[in-house]
């Protein structure tokens, strides 16, 4: 199910709504029971066939935290979290990546054999919550939960198929708190209009510029200027793509009164690639740095082992993305990047007072033209294709510009303004995610419901029959 359907907008989501608010009168466990089985209808009706799974994955890792938070015993507790976590990279291994190794396989010894497995919707997403869980508990910094808020930690409908990843210390204690309260007012107001943001960027905006993507990644070799209007194309659908099913996330948990993380903050407005990824889905960055780079060594261990951490960190955030060698291309790219970025924070010296903000709009320029670079690969069938790609948009001996390509700089122009210059969803409304508040004095004002009521509708007649989000696929 997708929030850009007309049957989730009116049927599932006034559906659950009522349904949660109903129950939350009569008790502080029966809304949360509702909510974790609508979670699941949801889930259901993108992918029956996996929820056993899912439900298989919930059961073993709240087994598994339940031994790490109650047992004190060093050797139970090490084996446990590594039967744990082994058992959600396996699961993970096989869905996920299974066919892309038995393919390479096959084409290295010229047999031909690949698995063909279906990739389950949302595996990424919750295996990765569920594995903080894990290491949490491990630590120590879990407290005893209950099942049904678990259950509803990993299932809960707003982040399940693309995030964002969430911890379940910003999560369960709100699921707890917040089940048998009353729906408040400015909390719905806010949540629909940061939906209703949403909902306008992904159908109207990326949905909108999505058919100029074809210049540069269609079955025709582009030109230079067709490669370029391509690259930026796909670079601005991602990004409000992206951040409109960020905001409708959100929005959508807001709602029902409850703060999820944010996952994503202007990142084309980034003047480096360390300030890039503390914007863009920035709980995978979390994710990353305290699960992955920090228990490598992180920067503790001099400059070379940093950079080393750097890039493998990097290598499998890009493989998490999909199962494919550009992925692995774009992943490493932007390892290099940040081994880049880092050394010249590093041994540059510090830029005059004088020459800051240009030293800023430079940075800002070049790390942009890094990130569309790196876009390529992402959004590229195979290496090869990539790299075609890439030579074209450094050939300007080849050049069409004819009228098509002219009038195709008009929405990509609108695009980029809007990125770079509009200010971000959650400053709009006031959304303090870390402090559980609306912090706009007009959060449930009359301008704002307005607003909010005027991009519903154009996102609403935006919606077309099937235009998923891209990190669904992932």
């Amino acid at each position: 199910m997708l929030f850009n359907s007309y049957g989730f907008l009116f049927g599932f989501l006034p559906i659950a709504l009522a349904g949660y608010f109903a129950l939350g009168r009569i008790s502080g466990v029966l809304p949360i029971l509702w909510l974790a089985v609508a979670s699941l209808a949801f889930y259901a009706a993108g992918g029956l066939q996996f929820v056993p799974l899912l439900l298989l994955s919930i059961a073993f890792n709240y087994l598994a935290g339940g031994i790490l938070i109650r047992h004190s015993r060093a050797g139970l507790r090490r084996g446990t979290i590594v039967v744990g976590i082994a058992g959600n990279l396996l699961l993970l291994g096989y869905f996920k990546y299974a066919g892309f190794i038995s393919a390479n396989l096959g084409a290295l010894f010229s047999s031909g054999w690949k698995l063909d497995i279906a990739l389950p919707i949302g595996i990424s997403f919750y295996t990765f919550t569920q594995i903080a869980f894990l290491v949490d508990a491990y630590r120590g910094k879990v407290a005893r939960y209950a099942l049904p808020h678990y259950a509803l930690f990993v299932t809960y409908f707003p982040h399940l198929i693309a995030g964002p990843i969430l911890h379940h210390r910003e999560m369960i204690p709100q699921f707890e708190r917040r089940a048998s309260s009353r729906p408040q007012l400015a909390l719905i107001t806010a949540g629909l209009a940061i939906f209703a943001i949403g909902l306008f960027k992904k159908t109207c905006i990326a949905d909108g510029i999505q058919p100029l993507v074809k210049f540069a990644f269609g079955p025709e070799v582009p030109t230079f200027d067709q490669a370029w209007i391509g690259a930026l194309a796909y670079t601005f659908q991602l990004y409000f793509d992206f951040s409109g099913y960020s905001d409708m996330a959100i929005g959508l948990s807001l709602m029902f009164g409850i703060f999820l993380p944010l996952n994503f903050c202007s990142p084309y407005k980034a003047t480096s690639i360390i300030d890039f990824w503390r914007r863009w889905h920035m709980t995978l960055s979390r994710f990353l740095r305290d699960y992955l780079y920090i228990p490598l060594g992180g920067s503790r261990c001099g400059p070379l082992r940093r950079y080393v951490n750097l890039l493998i960190t990097m290598l499998l955030g890009g493989l998490w993305h999909g199962a494919a060698w550009t992925f692995v291309a774009w992943g490493a790219l932007h390892g290099l990047y940040l081994c880049i970025n880092h050394a010249w924070n590093r041994l540059a010296p510090a830029a005059p007072a004088a020459l800051r903000p240009p030293a800023r709009i430079a940075g800002g320029a070049l790390t942009f033209l890094a990130v569309v670079v790196a876009w390529v690969f992402f959004r590229a069938d195979n290496l090869s294709a990539a790299v075609s790609i890439l030579s074209r948009m450094a050939d300007p001996s080849r050049i069409q510009f004819g009228l098509r390509e002219q009038w195709s700089l008009v929405p990509i122009a609108a695009a980029a303004l809007i990125a770079w210059f509009c200010p971000n969803t959650q400053d709009i409304v006031g959304y303090d995610a870390e402090r559980q508040q609306l912090s706009a004095a007009e959060a449930g004002g009359a301008k704002l419901f307005m607003g909010a009521g005027a991009l519903l509708a154009l996102g609403v007649l935006g919606i077309n029959k099937h235009s998923e989000f891209i990190y669904f696929r992932f």
